[in-house]
């Protein structure tokens, strides 16, 4: 009998509670598990309860156990074989909790919450305790899911990979350091996002980076149409090496503030304007004829903003080779920046990493969640 079919309004009225109802669950979970105990060991057995067997293993009577579930916690028959073989797979030895539990565990985790209240909140919501250590073996679980997503193979091409890195805090030899996750976003050929993977190092470098783009090269990765980086000091040098055809396209937002790190407060907004005039042109035509009026106006005061926009000019307009639908996926990185803010979102509450291992666990688990809303190609794209 499915729930659907007596979980109506009439058989409903019977509680007076949401405790007598979850209570009833629980019950009704309770027997559920263990019919499906008993369903184990007879496949473990090779023959049905009152059966025959030539095996000389049989069963041997019950044990008792306490599981917790989302019902609460409850204690469960758990039958027993003589030559104690049976290690059931919906409740294994020595594990008291089911799978539904785990991943409320692995779930709050993702959203950032830190283990003590993750403690409480199971407490609350859940009334049974679960020890840091036990939430925290939970959570460990993931490594060997880490190391299979790191190591899966790519696509061969992908249209575009945004580049950034994000650093976090993290305890080493007895000192907080900091340290950069290195996160890269393809766009496949049918629009939609995927993440290829994220790595552990330093501060960001170009010499770093390199071996992101090798490691990926290695996982099947031929060639990319476009990388969309900020403007790393050799960055475009490092992508040339090991994708020589692809184009890169210097974010424009990074640029944009850069060169507003050298114009005074009541300039700002008139010199913003200037700016936009370059890359909201029609033509890269268009755009230099801007660059040139532009610094016909400011090269007195901010020659040093001109001169970055002169010196970057071939990787600052890339986008416009492409249909003006795109242009603006192309010339900024926002996407991958809004994915570095929902990882600071999801790990706000960690002021500093214990180890490189926790850092892995926490972005690999808001990456995650981040990407389970990209169910849809990039708008524009058909």
């Amino acid at each position: 009998m499915r729930p659907e079919d007596f979980l109506t309004e009439d058989f409903l009225k019977q509680f007076k509670s949401r405790d007598e109802l979850n209570s009833f669950l629980g019950q009704l979970q309770k027997r559920g598990i263990e019919k499906m105990l008993e369903g184990e060991l007879d496949g473990h057995l090779g023959y049905e309860k009152h059966g025959q067997s030539a095996n000389s293993n049989a069963r041997n009577g019950y044990g008792r156990k306490k599981i917790r579930t989302s019902f609460g916690e409850s204690e469960i028959h758990v039958p027993r074989d003589r030559d104690a073989s049976f290690n059931p797979m919906i409740v294994p030895k020595r594990e008291n909790m089911v799978d539904g539990i785990e991943e409320v565990i692995v779930s709050l985790y993702a959203k950032g919450m830190s283990v003590a209240d993750i403690e409480e909140q199971i407490k609350d919501v859940y009334s049974f305790e679960v020890s840091p250590s036990t939430i925290s073996r939970i959570t460990s679980r993931i490594a060997e899911d880490i190391i299979a997503w790191q190591n899966r193979p790519l696509e061969p091409v992908y249209l575009i990979v945004w580049l950034d890195g994000i650093v976090f805090k993290v305890r080493e030899n007895s000192k907080v350091v900091n340290k950069t996750v290195y996160i890269a976003v393809g766009l496949r050929r049918d629009g939609y996002k995927e993440v290829l993977g994220m790595w552990l190092g330093k501060n960001e470098s170009a010499a770093y980076w390199m071996s992101v783009l090798t490691d990926m090269n290695a996982r099947g990765l031929q060639d990319i149409l476009i990388t969309a980086t900020d403007n790393l000091n050799g960055f475009t040098q490092t992508i040339r090496t090991v994708f020589p055809e692809s184009a890169t396209q210097i974010c424009v937002v990074h640029q944009i503030r850069n060169s507003c790190r050298y114009v005074v407060w009541k300039d700002k907004k008139e010199f913003s304007r200037d700016m936009k005039d370059i890359y909201a042109a029609p033509t890269r035509q268009a755009a230099l004829a801007a660059l040139d009026a532009m610094e016909l106006k400011w090269n007195n005061k901010y020659s040093y903003a001109i001169k970055s926009w002169r010196e970057n000019w071939d990787e600052l307009t890339v986008f416009f080779d492409f249909p003006i639908e795109i242009r603006q996926i192309i010339y900024t990185t926002n996407l991958i920046e809004n994915l570095n803010g929902k990882i600071r979102k999801y790990t706000k509450n960690k002021l500093s990493f214990p180890n490189d291992d926790a850092v892995i666990k926490s972005v690999y688990l808001a990456l995650r969640e981040a990407s389970k809303k990209w169910t849809m190609p990039i708008r524009n794209w058909a």
